[in-house]
């Protein structure tokens, strides 16, 4: 024992919890034992793939890999929650490509060799997965040999390893791409229309019918059909698959919305109107706008006419109106903005920029020699970013030096002056990245633009209206008391809405207006039926009690949950049975529909060009068109039982055009088939047990 707690000091819990396992092996059943280690890992794993367990660490090692991927492609590495959860399904989606579709497009006896790849990267055959991509585009956005070649010759060169990154994913593309591409192939090419179905489907969507029918409804209080519960059971067990269910929760939750109150907004108001003043004559902007405690900080964005409406239709009309000064104050319910006109001139959409990038102590003044120079009749500046550059790896068009198109959305930060710098003129700028000797040397035609600063203020909940509300929150909360039963008794005491929800998932983030709420799912999940939460604070807006009213686990729904829909269903089968026998019975060797309808003191009604065709809008019941068009002219036939009635009918005449032809035939099974290729990976997934947790992690 001296031994065991020398082991535990030295290594801590984690140590101490394997001795346990260990030692609870010698009295637990082994396979119990295995069942709770694998419960217990699962739960911290993002998913499963074929039987390949995805932990956390490796998928947001893989996450972390797509976000470099994506600032790569895009050149910002700026991620709102859209972009964030595009890079975690491109991550998961690699992961079943890698994990299940490949090895099932192998087992399938589809290759992809490296002759192959090399075509598709480098050869004559490049994917589109390149060509269409922008990193390999000329000034005319079309691909270019040159620039990939350009790409490819730099990436041994890339001390950060983001351009063997970049490639590595492009290559993974191309080779998964041919994957699909031939897997859809065979799939689409298996899809084999034989003579006998084509002229059968020509025959179909070419013929129409004339009908006279009788409708005789079903009688749904029918007290004689009965179902039992060994029925039910029968049925449920029969047709179990359709009962899955993945995990969720049914629950209730009161929202106390913290909202400013009138004060706040005439306090901010107020303050606004103050401000004023100097936000008309200050000589410092950008600092004044941080004093201010301005929603939006000064900008060096150029903006055109209709660019500001996405802020505020009346800022973007004032601002190219002509009027001087700054704005009125706008209101947009409780935000409050004026407007002004900081700089006006004719600027470009787009420039071409070449760079040559110098690093160390002595950056500047080298950069003021070498600018001398370069101002200079007959410099090669490709030749002096040969020489002096840092940046090896920039080369559009093949020329060293050369960063390519830049825009205001797509910008190197601290590039911004290239936007309004003249054509041929080299100047040097300080970024981040070092000092910079920049010329620009092509730009679209300058347009009239503005700079704009923008004092905006949104009335907020000041502490006191914080607290006000904070406090019905925790009244509530109180007279709760943890429990279920308690919660519908402070719903009933404080008189607030209770809001109902079934069947959330664990992907589940929002409630009603409340958005980005998982820590409310994250509660639920953990939470047993019957218990009420304490106070959650959503977005610093929302105070929320839940409630946890039932759990429904993962595998199959119970037959208490279904049995009524079960019930519905046999009997609606066995009302439909019994109504068409007994009308079979009662029509027996009658000749005429007028008799039919007679003897149920119905009505003969008629139907024109009903077609039993998959092309065709619906005119009867299908169940009737297509007895129709299988019963033969001129004789009663029936009866049918339809989805509301059963149908005695007689087709009156037949009519055959030639307006469907084989090609349409052969064109609507081919789409059939490429409509079912949308199937294949989750029909894979399902037989292969995927399973996605990532939505209790992000």
């Amino acid at each position: 024992m001296a031994v065991l707690q020398k082991i535990r000091v030295k290594f801590g819990l984690a140590i101490s919890i394997i001795i346990a396992l260990a030692l609870l092996s010698f009295i637990i059943d082994p396979s119990t034992l295995e069942s709770a280690v694998n419960s217990m890992s699962s739960k911290y794993d993002v998913g499963q793939i074929n039987g390949k367990k995805i932990s956390y660490t490796d998928f947001q090692a893989d996450i972390d890999r797509y976000t470099t991927i994506n600032q790569i492609a895009t050149g910002s590495s700026v991620q709102d929650e859209k972009t964030q959860k595009q890079i975690r399904d491109g991550a998961w989606q690699e992961a079943v490509d890698r994990y299940m579709f490949i090895k099932q497009a192998k087992a399938a006896g589809i290759t992809v060799g490296e002759d192959e790849m090399l075509d598709q990267t480098t050869g004559n055959n490049i994917s589109p997965i390149l060509a269409q991509n922008p990193a390999f585009a000329d000034e005319n956005g079309l691909f270019s040999v040159d620039n990939l070649k350009s790409f490819l010759h730099n990436i041994s060169e890339d001390e950060s390893g983001r351009m063997k990154i970049y490639w590595n994913f492009l290559q993974n593309s191309v080779y998964t791409g041919r994957f699909y591409a031939k897997y859809l192939a065979l799939y689409t090419g298996g899809s084999y229309l034989d003579k006998l179905s084509e002229d059968a489907l020509v025959a179909e969507n070419n013929t129409t019918m004339n009908l006279s029918y009788v409708m005789l409804p079903y009688d749904y209080n029918d007290t004689t059909v009965a179902v039992s519960n060994a029925e039910i059971k029968e049925y449920y067990n029969t047709h179990k698959k359709n009962y899955k269910q993945q995990a969720s929760r049914d629950m209730e939750y009161v929202v106390f919305e913290v909202v400013p109150s009138d004060k706040d907004i005439a306090d901010t108001r107020a303050e606004m109107d103050a401000a004023l003043a100097e936000f008309a004559t200050t000589d410092n902007m950008k600092t004044f706008l941080l004093k201010s405690n301005s929603e939006r900080p000064l900008s060096a964005y150029w903006y055109k006419p209709g660019d500001l409406k996405s802020v505020s239709a009346d800022i973007d009309r004032f601002v190219f109106s002509g009027e001087s000064g700054i704005s009125p104050v706008f209101t947009d319910k409780n935000t409050f903005r004026s407007a002004r006109v900081m700089a006006e001139a004719m600027v470009p959409d787009s420039v071409y920029v070449k760079h040559i990038l110098l690093q160390g102590a002595g950056a500047a003044r080298q950069a003021d020699s070498l600018l001398a120079v370069l101002k200079g009749a007959g410099a090669d500046f490709s030749a002096a970013a040969a020489v002096h550059s840092v940046d090896q790896n920039s080369m559009d068009g093949g020329e060293l030096g050369n960063i390519g198109w830049l825009t205001q959305n797509y910008m190197i930060p601290g590039f911004e002056s290239v936007i309004t710098a003249e054509v041929n003129k080299p100047y040097v700028l300080t970024t981040k990245y070092g000092t910079h000797i920049v010329c620009v040397t092509k730009r679209t035609k300058p347009v009239a633009k503005k700079q704009v600063a923008i004092l905006e203020r949104t009335a907020l909940a000041g502490k006191d209206t914080y607290n006000t509300y904070y406090a019905q929150a925790n009244r509530f909360s109180s007279i709760a008391g943890g429990s279920y039963d308690g919660y519908l008794r402070a719903v009933d005491s404080v008189k607030v809405y209770s809001h109902k929800m079934n069947r959330i998932t664990e992907a589940t983030s929002s409630f009603g207006a409340i958005e980005n709420a998982k820590e409310i799912t994250r509660w639920v999940f953990d939470a047993k039926a019957g218990k009420a939460s304490n106070i959650i604070t959503v977005n610093q807006k929302f105070f929320v009690v839940a409630a946890v009213t039932a759990i429904h686990k993962e595998g199959y729904t119970p037959l208490a949950e279904v049995s009524s829909t079960i019930k519905t269903t046999l009997f609606n089968r066995k009302l439909h049975d019994k109504t068409r026998a007994e009308v079979a019975e009662k029509i027996a060797g009658m000749t005429e529909l007028s008799q039919v309808a007679a003897a149920f003191d119905a009505t003969v009604q008629t139907a024109e060009d009903v077609a039993f065709a998959s092309t065709a809008e619906p005119v009867v019941d299908p169940a009737l068109a297509g007895a129709a068009y299988a019963a033969a002219d001129g004789v009663v036939a029936g009866p049918v039982a339809g989805r509301s009635a059963v149908y005695v009918f007689q087709v009156q005449s037949r009519q055959t055009g030639s307006f469907f032809t084989v090609d349409d035939a052969r064109n609507m099974m081919s789409q059939k088939a490429q409509y079912a290729t949308r199937m294949i990976v989750p029909v894979m997934m399902d037989i292969t047990g995927v399973k996605d947790n990532r939505a209790r992690f992000y």
